[in-house]
């Protein structure tokens, strides 16, 4: 959960989830939302892939990267163990 949370804790992060939230992208797409380099993108999708944020899949010679629902559920789900019960 530390590396979850780690992950979630940059700004350039949760906005790379927000653009795969709607469609699966390669790194390229990603990168076009940002004014940093190719490398620092494939950094960023590296710690999201290693927080089990992001999914990643080789098509051809590109490799799309989609979000991980189940870690989100997971998050959501932790999240939800902090309200009372009545």
């Amino acid at each position: 959960m530390n590396s979850t949370f780690k992950a979630l804790s940059d700004p350039t992060r949760r906005k790379i989830l927000e653009l795969l939230k709607d469609e699966d992208l390669i790194a390229g797409d990603i990168a076009k939302h940002f004014d940093i380099s190719k490398p620092s993108i494939s950094h960023h999708l590296s710690i999201l892939k290693n927080a089990n944020l992001v999914l990643s899949e080789k098509v051809g010679q590109n490799i799309y990267y989609s979000l991980n629902t189940t870690a989100f559920q997971e998050i959501v789900k932790w999240l939800f163990n902090f309200r009372e019960e009545k």
